[in-house]
């Protein structure tokens, strides 16, 4: 073993009993899910022909056949963030289907140089927490755009600083699809070239980094200053009966 840069092993700022030494055997699963994959995708545009619900509908064909469950998020409907209670039908919807899914699919039009508001809303409507429970942490994401002109990549670039808020685990790769309106037949299905390829090579990655990390979303995002606020909170109220006595 090599000598130490640091041999002064001491840390006064750290509380040793609350330090998880990452081990590669808990990284290890007895018995994986056996389930498909399940994924929820949503996009942005209520136009009657949205293109990136034609794009979100082709992932999904992807998706189904390499054998994942799918359920697409339809957003008309969705009330604005704060401008209805959280008991609204089509917020319950939301949220149920985050609950339930193991990985998400976001795709989102090009807007004024940034994802459109009822992309953002959707997104907004999902709590970071619900009591204990993170609905969204650990869970997988792909990121898709599609323009009306030229190739960008802000709108995936934006939604990709949301993924990490949300504390998802964001595949590497991310597609774009560059004027959109003559990527798309009039039967409404992606024609052949590179941006359709792209699709595919992200709906594979995501399919794999889901089948590799959801059953342990919890341990790879598991935070010691987390951990460290837990057991302060605790102490406290144990404590706190018997300072009162």
């Amino acid at each position: 073993m090599p000598d130490a840069l640091f041999p002064d092993a001491t840390f006064p700022a750290l509380d040793a009993g609350l330090l998880d030494i990452p081990s590669q055997h808990r990284l290890t699963v007895a018995q994986p899910s056996q389930h498909p994959p399940r994924i929820l995708m949503l996009y942005g545009s209520l136009r009657q022909r949205s293109f990136s619900r034609l794009l979100t509908f082709e992932a999904a064909r992807l998706l189904e056949a390499m054998g994942a469950e799918v359920r697409i998020f339809h957003p008309s409907g969705l009330p604005l963030p704060d401008d209805a209670p959280d008991t609204h039908p089509k917020v319950q919807e939301l949220r149920s289907l985050a609950a339930w899914s193991e990985g998400m699919v976001w795709c989102s039009p090009e807007r004024h140089g940034a994802m459109t508001g009822i992309m953002k809303a959707q997104i907004d409507w999902i709590p970071l927490s619900t009591g204990s429970v993170r609905p969204t942490q650990g869970k997988t994401l792909a990121l898709m755009q599609v323009c009306g002109g030229s190739q960008s990549f802000n709108a995936v670039n934006q939604m990709r600083v949301l993924g990490r808020w949300m504390r998802m685990l964001t595949i590497p790769n991310q597609s774009s699809v560059a004027k959109a309106f003559s990527e798309f037949g009039e039967d409404d299905r992606m024609k052949p070239s590179p941006f359709y390829d792209r699709v595919v090579d992200v709906m594979e990655e995501l399919f794999k980094f889901t089948l590799l990390t959801r059953d342990l979303g919890p341990y790879l995002v598991d935070r010691y200053s987390e951990r460290k606020e837990s057991a302060e909170e605790l102490s406290r109220r144990v404590n706190l009966p018997a300072a009162a006595g």
